[in-house]
């Protein structure tokens, strides 16, 4: 039997909702009584439900073994030799083509994830937002099936899988939101983690059923065409459709809304623009906006490691099939792992220096991947592995910042700000990662972008005050 959608004996912050003003931040609305445990694992399910996309098309398999591959290419340039520099060149044009994608994506969230989860607040409906933004995902997965590979359908595929991120960003601001609905101030930083390190899992899991399938040469299913990679694609989305159930029967709306802010859909930016003066305005929250804007660029780094991660591994240090599924197994691992354990001590020392920590050890490694690049695949998988480490406490303990600050009844619309700060500077870290590329026809010299963008939000954030 589900949950019912509102906290038993937890008051509707009226004051917050008529005045504007910051009557009490979000979780301290359920004081110190801990939600069911069957409320938390439902939450966290919804990270590993989506990860498939992250992992296994975004990051290890489908872009970075089939996008990006020989079979997008013009037959006569994929006929060269692996090593001949117009071939190279052309595969770097296909490397780039995939980060302005990316960049155009930052572009659609920056423009509906804040007004669709101010929306949500309004109305108390974030399910239903959490719904349309997984579905959409689901179907952008599905589509992937019609990417044959052919260099006529490379764009299909870049727009399939951009507007995948977009929609799974919009679900994820919803599904952020409710996380406050769940957490107190003593345990907010262990549920973050815990729903990050769930989705790290869950990434793992999809990845060995991949290398399963893989080796044992799909039991003799013909693999031409492309057909295993979109085969993979189709499994992903059945596997986000199972997993993200729980969430929608088992865990509450974060508020009971407030009508008082429903107005019309282009209305809601005027509204917007308002809110975010208000954010800077009021001391209170003041934090919450220079936290917003200086996320945005230390996110945009993390997001870089995993998004160009596996390019890396195959354009620049030759990783075969297997080897670079491996590489993602190993990497899931460990980031679920230190993950879950980082949760915890975010709630001990807190976020902030959970996060000072975790890029600053990014950045040593990302500089060494990149100078000991002619040292063989040793470095990559030393170097890759301590990225994938801290990449994800650092990612758990945004989060659970910018959830110690969030004013109640403003949920989704905070959270919105987050995704839309985050994407809104994400052409930062694919805008480096293509323009470096493009000036060198080196892959490799992505890798400097992604880096520069980690060291500009580690310097951001020093200043920002840290949550409670």
């Amino acid at each position: 039997m589900s949950e019912p959608d509102a906290h038993p004996g937890v008051p509707e912050p009226v004051a917050t909702a008529n005045s504007g003003a910051v009557g009490v931040i979000g979780l301290d609305l359920r004081g110190e009584t801990p939600a069911p445990k069957k409320q938390v694992y439902s939450w966290a399910l919804w990270d590993w439900a989506t990860q498939p996309f992250n992992t296994v098309i975004l990051t290890f398999v489908f872009t970075a073994l089939y996008l990006v591959g020989k079979g997008f290419l013009p037959a006569d340039i994929a006929a060269l030799d692996s090593s001949d520099p117009v071939r190279k060149a052309a595969e770097a044009d296909l490397a780039s083509g995939l980060g302005l994608g990316s960049t155009i994506a930052a572009f659609g969230i920056l423009l509906l994830a804040p007004v669709l989860g101010q929306r949500a607040d309004a109305a108390g409906r974030q399910k239903l937002w959490l719904g349309i933004g997984t579905g959409a995902l689901v179907f952008c997965m599905l589509g992937l099936w019609f990417v044959e590979p052919t260099p006529s359908l490379f764009w299909l595929g870049v727009a399939l899988i951009s507007a995948g991120s977009v929609f799974g960003e919009i679900a994820a601001v919803n599904s952020n939101a409710m996380l406050i609905g769940i957490a107190t101030p003593k345990n907010v930083g262990r549920i973050s983690g815990l729903g990050w390190g769930f989705g790290y899992i869950g990434g793992i899991l999809a990845l060995v059923i991949v290398v399963v399938l893989d080796t044992f040469d799909w039991f003799g299913m013909s693999t031409d065409n492309g057909l295993a990679y979109r085969l993979i694609a189709v499994g992903c989305a059945v596997w986000t459709i199972i997993f993200s159930i729980p969430i929608f029967l088992n865990v509450p709306e974060p508020s009971l809304g407030r009508p008082e802010r429903k107005v019309g859909f282009f209305q809601s930016y005027a509204l917007l623009v308002k809110d975010v003066a208000g954010l800077y305005r009021d001391p209170e929250t003041r934090p919450t906006f220079w936290y917003l804007l200086s996320s945005a660029v230390f996110r945009d780094g993390l997001g870089g490691v995993f998004a160009f991660g596996a390019i890396i591994g195959t354009a620049v240090f030759g990783f075969e099939t297997q080897a670079i599924i491996i590489f993602g197994i190993a990497a899931n691992l460990i980031a679920g792992v230190s993950t879950i354990l980082a949760g915890r001590l975010d709630d001990r020392v807190g976020p902030k220096r959970i996060i000072l920590a975790s890029i600053g050890s990014m950045v040593v490694a990302g500089l060494a991947v990149f100078f000991l690049r002619d040292g063989g695949s040793m470095v990559f998988w030393i170097g890759g592995l301590i990225l994938c480490a801290f990449v994800g406490p650092a990612q758990a303990a945004a989060r659970s910042f910018l959830a110690r600050v969030t004013p109640a009844g403003r949920e989704g619309e905070i959270f919105g700000l987050y995704a839309t700060t985050g994407r809104a500077a994400s052409w930062i870290a694919s805008g480096a990662w293509t323009v470096l590329i493009v000036a060198t026809s080196q892959t490799a010299y992505g890798i400097l972008g992604i880096v520069l963008v980690l060291i500009l939000g580690f310097v951001l954030l020093l200043p920002v005050k840290a949550p409670r």
